[in-house]
């Protein structure tokens, strides 16, 4: 199935129509007949829109979207309300509880899907970005999840493009003084005007002269800053096929001529915030992925990520029969530097050790601190002669300068390593880390400082 939809109606005859409008489109389709019974089925169930009747008795419309929107687990679900109201403070009223969009009964089929196909393409969208926030850190999740909560709307940065300077000074000043806005009248400097800039959203008229307003929005969403510019289409009754052609193509909203100041500012809040929204979602997979890979101290891979990456190195080098080294390499004596100079001073060693390690290696080498002083690193492409050197290289790059960390004078650190190689395609990721291992403690049985290859 494309999507699940959720149809809200207490009438069975409207839950029939739609169902069976939906259907044939191959939606799976859920249905309540009031909005307590609507918001358990959103709170028990996997929902990619629902379409929620307004008048309602004991629960209207207006009630179940508040609810969805102030509940953490629903509240990035779109809802679009279908209703037989057709006054602009109900359009605002639904807007400012959260609707994503409104249709009018009776509902116009072409429009329905118009705008369900658009509404589903932004679920999808959220749902990558959450899920991928998932799988980091519960905290970072968390935060991800109350994002909403946090965002403010005032000040979004906004762009008009209308070559009816008139009519966009009108719209520039219902925005103004809560928001920053241009004024771009020449269509064709459109993809010019947003380069570089920081726009939260885009106003395009369908009356541009000379202009096609649908490539106008094209343009703009060919940059890749603002492949996800939310944009505005401001319309007359006359342009509905092409408006439905514009949802379809993925513009976000319509609001319709004349414009209203209030619908107009809650339209516009309602684009910012889901903006908003999005951009921290991005900031916090990304803090969340580098959290989930990294160790804090030392900037290098974790352990965890080592783990993973050693078993998918290990089979596309039995795959293709090359060679692959593994070296383990641990601190000398770094129990006496933290019980002689303090917690402090064994950190600053840990991490002059990983800025060194970094610079030491080649760049195909993968570097991961293992836990505590103990460092591995994974060497593609690499066989006896070329380990060798690099692990060499990489002992006397710890033992022949000091570390300078704070003391007096220079702490003189030294390392052991233990290096092995990719020897058959019965190796394991468990058979390489335990032989490096091996030949990691013989070296530091024969005296630490040295290098020393696992004797199998």
């Amino acid at each position: 199935m494309t999507a699940r939809v959720l149809i809200v109606d207490d009438l069975p005859t409207n839950v029939r129509l739609l169902e069976a409008r939906l259907s044939a489109e191959y939606y799976d389709v859920v249905t309540a007949s009031s909005g307590p019974q609507a918001l358990a089925i959103c709170d028990s169930q996997d929902i990619d829109l629902v379409l929620l009747d307004v008048m309602m008795p004991d629960m209207d419309g207006f009630e179940v979207c508040q609810r969805l929107k102030s509940n953490p687990r629903t509240q990035h679900v779109p809802v679009l309300m279908i209703t037989a109201l057709d006054q602009t403070s109900d359009r605002v009223r639904g807007l400012e509880v959260g609707a994503d969009d409104f249709l009018t009964k009776p509902v116009d089929d072409v429009q329905l899907m118009a705008r369900v196909k658009s509404l589903v393409r932004l679920k999808s969208l959220t749902d990558e970005l959450r899920a991928r926030a998932m799988t980091g850190q519960q905290i970072a999740v968390e935060d991800a999840l109350r994002a909403m909560d946090r965002i403010n709307t005032d000040g979004g940065v906004i762009l008009i493009v209308d070559t009816d300077l008139r009519h966009a000074e009108r719209i520039k000043s219902y925005l103004t003084p809560e928001h920053d806005v241009d004024i771009l009248t020449n269509p064709a400097d459109a993809v010019f005007q947003v380069t570089g800039a920081q726009y939260e959203l885009a106003l395009v008229a369908m009356s541009l002269t000379e202009f096609d307003p649908l490539r106008v929005c094209s343009q703009i969403r060919t940059l890749e800053h603002t492949r996800n510019l939310p944009i505005i289409l401001v319309a007359d009754a006359a342009d509905k096929p092409k408006v439905v052609r514009a949802l379809d193509l993925g513009v976000n909203d319509v609001i319709s001529r004349p414009v209203e100041r209030h619908e107009l500012a809650a339209r516009v809040r309602t684009q910012i915030r889901r903006q908003r929204y999005a951009l921290e979602l991005r900031q916090s997979v990304n803090n969340t992925m580098a959290l989930a890979i990294t160790d804090d101290m030392t900037g290098l891979y974790n352990r965890r990520y080592f783990d993973r990456h050693l078993g998918v190195m290990l089979s596309k080098a039995q795959e293709l029969k090359r060679d692959m080294a593994l070296m383990i390499l641990d601190i000398d004596h770094f129990k006496a530097v933290n019980d002689g100079h303090g917690h402090d001073i064994g950190d600053a060693v840990i991490r002059e050790f990983a800025v060194r390690l970094k610079r030491t290696i080649r760049g195909v080498d993968l570097a991961c601190r293992f836990g505590g002083e103990e460092f591995v690193v994974l060497m593609p492409d690499t066989d006896f002669r070329q380990a060798e050197a690099v692990a060499e290289r990489v002992r006397q790059s710890i033992a022949d300068r000091g570390f300078e960390v704070g003391g007096p004078r220079p702490l003189m650190v030294t390392v052991s390593a233990g290096v092995t190689l990719n020897e058959s395609v019965t190796d394991t990721p468990e058979s390489l880390i335990k032989r490096a291992d091996v030949a990691l403690y013989r070296a530091k049985r024969e005296g630490r400082n040295r290098v020393v290859f696992d004797a199998a």
